[in-house]
């Protein structure tokens, strides 16, 4: 996976610009393919270490809130927002 860089709060522009990349995985049972760009994907890491879950566990809580939403988008939407909601 390519990494996406910060240095003292400073991205590395070179890197950031990568294609999604799709992972699989297991949400409240379902299997599915989520596709994010690899600063999302390192993001989500990192906020689900901080929250001491796995990124599955942290997947499956964004689902159930999108979809209580009055107007739910799609999962890897709901992910990126979420993300943003926590700088």
């Amino acid at each position: 996976m390519v990494a996406s860089t910060c240095i003292d709060g400073h991205w590395d522009l070179n890197n950031i610009y990568h294609p999604p990349v799709k992972r699989s995985m297991t949400v409240a049972g379902h299997q599915t393919s989520i596709s994010l760009e690899p600063l999302f994907w390192n993001r989500l890491r990192a906020a689900a270490e901080a929250e001491g879950l796995p990124v599955n566990a942290v997947v499956a809580q964004i689902d159930v809130a999108r979809l209580e939403s009055e107007t739910p988008c799609g999962l890897a939407s709901a992910i990126r927002l979420w993300l943003m909601t926590r700088t």
